[in-house]
């Protein structure tokens, strides 16, 4: 209204109003109704699309592997550098790489709404969101970025002239489900719906963005009360004309995405595999057994140290180095689960790590599968909320030039992602047999 008053002697207007084609549009995709309405079911269909497209090329990459590591064991004499190449290496990092296509296909269809101009719409709306919670629309462009990767969007924050606001978002950053989840998330969906149709499955990833996305306003609600209160800051967004998009920069976008994916998986992923077939294979027990030689190895033994903490969100063992091992890296979960179950069974090289997971039993009731419905809720929560990721650990103790948030940091998320995860896997009792 201010702006219109100052304005009004200085600006001509003609008797009608010229509506563009970009008005046009705006008038329904920002809508406060339909806009929310048109966004849920734009996510939703790029979910299910990831479910059914992606299955085929994750298909091929499997039956790759498979290949592969067939070669390898047909070509070498068995041993421990056999074991290495095949359980580790090919089994380590070929676990991760199966979801790169889901991960290319998400980068697709954010790089068509960025490219569109729509995904600045996206900002424009979650502006009225991040007022409720005391912060500017200004955190929600490093918050998105942080989709992809919490580190460039805590980097991002260096934008935000406040403070405050700056180090409440680089505190929930870590919430959002970055790229590195997905494999887990995945994971973890196809294994609690073996027969579900790409719907289900949607929705489930769905409610799981919608999770993070309900923690990411609820703990800058909390911050915003209890950190030191400084000025308030005003956003200025550009709302760009919709055009058409440019496939050459969607492509290279994705590109750079999988580029990313793929020097993760080929250095850490890699390396992280290497000492994890180490761990879960000394040293040697005498028993022949393989499930007795992963118990005796370092690694199972860790596992059954923190089993009594673990136990009541419905986790084992073998879980447990899976969780440990993962606070490097989340996606490192994947891996070690490959390295934990390709290794038991000599025999089942043809079988994938999916299958061998899915015919797991629980140890105090062989009649009920470990990786149950109840267990898979509860690690999906916990994933949702954990802090598992030391190159974030690092970036933000760069940011904040201290150790005491990075800390402050890992504690309350990871007291959290137990305390919801508890709370998933009891509570699930009562309704999920």
């Amino acid at each position: 209204k201010k702006i219109r008053a100052l304005l009004k002697d200085t600006v001509a207007r003609g008797e009608t109003e010229r509506l563009t084609p970009t008005d046009r549009w705006d008038r329904v995709l920002v809508h406060p109704v339909w806009g929310w309405a048109i966004l849920l079911g734009i996510m939703a269909g790029l979910f299910m699309t990831i479910f059914s497209v992606a299955t085929y090329p994750m298909d091929w990459i499997t039956a790759g592997f498979d290949w592969l590591g067939g070669q390898v064991k047909a070509g070498m004499p068995p041993g421990d550098l056999r074991a290495l190449i095949t359980e580790g290496i090919i089994g380590g990092v070929g676990g991760v790489l199966i979801f790169l296509p889901q991960i290319l296909l998400l980068f697709f269809f954010l790089g068509l709404m960025e490219n569109t101009g729509y995904l600045a719409r996206v900002s424009f709306m979650m502006d009225r969101l991040m007022s409720g919670v005391g912060l500017s629309g200004k955190a929600f462009i490093p918050l998105l970025s942080s989709y992809a990767c919490a580190i460039p969007g805590i980097m991002a924050t260096r934008t935000m002239e406040s403070a405050r606001d700056r180090l409440i978002t680089i505190l929930v950053a870590p919430i959002t489900s970055c790229s590195a989840r997905l494999p887990v998330y995945f994971m973890l969906i196809a294994l609690m719906l073996p027969i579900g149709n790409a719907t289900q499955k949607s929705l489930v990833l769905i409610s799981l963005y919608a999770l993070s996305i309900l923690g990411v306003y609820a703990f800058a609600w909390v911050f915003n009360r209890t950190l030191k209160k400084s000025g308030t800051t005003l956003m200025v967004l550009e709302l760009p004309s919709y055009q058409r998009p440019s496939w050459r920069e969607v492509l290279m976008q994705m590109f750079e995405r999988g580029k990313i994916f793929l020097r993760r998986a080929g250095t850490v992923i890699l390396g992280l595999s290497i000492i994890l077939w180490a761990l879960t294979t000394y040293p040697k027990s005498d028993s022949e057994d393989a499930s007795e030689q992963l118990a005796h190895s370092v690694a199972g033994r860790m596992g059954k140290a923190i089993e009594p903490v673990i136990a009541p969100l419905g986790y084992d063992w073998e879980m447990g180095v899976g969780l440990v091992a993962s606070f490097a890296a989340r996606e490192v979960f994947v891996s070690t689960m490959s390295i934990i179950y390709l290794g038991e069974d000599a025999t089942g090289e043809d079988n994938s790590v999916r299958e061998k997971m899915a015919a797991e039993k629980r140890a105090d009731d062989p009649r009920v599968p470990a990786y149950n419905v109840r267990t898979c809720l509860s690690l999906l929560v916990f994933y949702v909320f954990a802090m598992q990721c030391l190159s974030t650990v690092a970036i933000t103790r760069r940011e904040t030039n201290s150790w005491h948030w990075p800390i402050f940091q890992i504690a309350y998320l990871t007291g959290f992602a137990y305390l919801a995860a508890l709370a998933t896997y009891q509570l699930s009792g009562f309704f999920i047999p």
